[in-house]
Formats: C-alpha cells, structure tokens, sequence
C-alpha cells in the first residue's frame, strides 16, 4: 500500500516537472523568437465633403478587422508584427458618417439587417509595404497600402469596385524607437487614404453612373 502511494506521488512529480519544463521553455522560446508587435494607433479628421444622401451599410470583414503584416529580418526571420486591422475600421467610422447621410456596420452581407439600405461599402487590403530606413538607408519610414474597395447593392449586385493606394513617410530622426516610425508612417498612409476615398468617391466612373441614375 505504502508502495503504491509512493509510486504516485513519483509520477505526480514527474508530471508537475515536466509541466514546469515545458511552461519554462514555451516563455524562452517566445522570449528568443525576437518578433516584436506593433499595434497601429491614430487619429482621423472628419473630411469637410459634400455629403451624399444615402443610406449605406459598411461590411468589416474579419480578415479586414484583423489584418497584420509580417516584416522579416535580411535572413527571413519574423521581425516586426504590424496590425493596423483595427485603426482602419477606426479610419472608416471617422470619415464615412461625413460622407453618407447614413451609415451602419453590417455583420454579414445578406440578411435582414440589409433592408433599408441603398448601397453595402466593402473595404480590402490588398497590399502592404514597409521600407525601415535601417534596411533602405534612406533615413525614413515608408508605408505603401493597395486597397481593393467594392459598393455593392443589398442583394448583392455589383454597383463599383476600384482600386486606391496611399502613401506615408516620416523621417527615422523624429522617433527614438522602430515602433513609433512605423506607426507614425502607417497613420499618415491612412489620412492619405482618408483624403483620396472621400474627395475622389463620387468621381469613381461607376459610383457616378450608379448616383446619377438614382
């Protein structure tokens, strides 16, 4: 009996050991792994526009909510983490109760919640590029982002789809971390993407056409 109690108490051990091991060595190889998160932050002027008597629904999707980049190191290792997901949908709530005379997220692109509205806005990230100035030498930050942006009607038809870039810099000097060059480069792409989605939406050939014929 006593035997047997001792074998337990063995592998209770055991196991509490090798629990620790592993807890001890998941901590070093998050510690060693060297990927730092960047987690983009801004704010966004309202864009002082003409606005547009419409009812619009605005779809977030989940791979648009939670979009990160990945920058690796010269030998292909992940370095920098950079989520913006969320400071986009931040970007959006901003400028578009401007532009519309209505505006509500929607949860999906079909179902009760579509009724009422006039048109269903989708915005896509099709591209992101970082360039560090401590691998171009450059002395700045640069943000490049390619959106795909689509206007869709309630059941689905297709009203617009266009293509839109933006841009931001900031010089390496301003800034004593990585970090803040990074976010300060993103936030400025995105107050670029402010200015040419809300001053250039109606020029959008289709968008027009689709306006007009209201």
């Amino acid at each position: 009996m006593q035997k047997a109690r001792n074998v337990e108490r063995l592998r209770i051990g055991v196991k509490r050991a090798i629990t620790a091991i592993g807890l001890v060595s998941m901590a070093l190889l998050l510690s060693n792994c060297g990927v730092k998160a960047i987690v983009i932050d801004g704010d966004y002027p309202t864009p002082a526009v003409s606005q547009i008597d419409i009812n619009l629904g605005v779809y977030y999707s989940p791979e648009f909510r939670q979009f990160a980049f990945i920058e690796y190191t010269e030998e292909g290792e992940e370095q920098y983490n950079i989520s913006s997901g969320e400071t986009h949908v931040d970007l959006f709530d901003s400028i578009l109760p401007s532009m519309f005379s209505s505006v509500q997220t929607v949860n999906s692109l079909e179902g009760e919640e579509l009724r009422g509205l006039d048109a269903v806005f989708v915005p896509n990230i099709e591209e992101f590029q970082l360039a560090l100035p401590q691998k171009t030498r450059l002395g700045s930050y640069e943000v490049w982002i390619k959106y795909n942006m689509r206007l869709l009607a309630p059941n689905g038809d297709y009203i617009a789809d266009w293509i839109l870039t933006s841009y931001g810099r900031t010089p390496d000097a301003s800034f004593q971390s990585v970090e803040a060059g990074v976010n300060d480069a993103t936030v400025g792409a995105l107050r670029d993407l402010a200015s040419s989605f809300s001053l250039g939406f109606s020029s959008v050939p289709d968008i027009k056409e689709w306006l007009e014929s209201r």
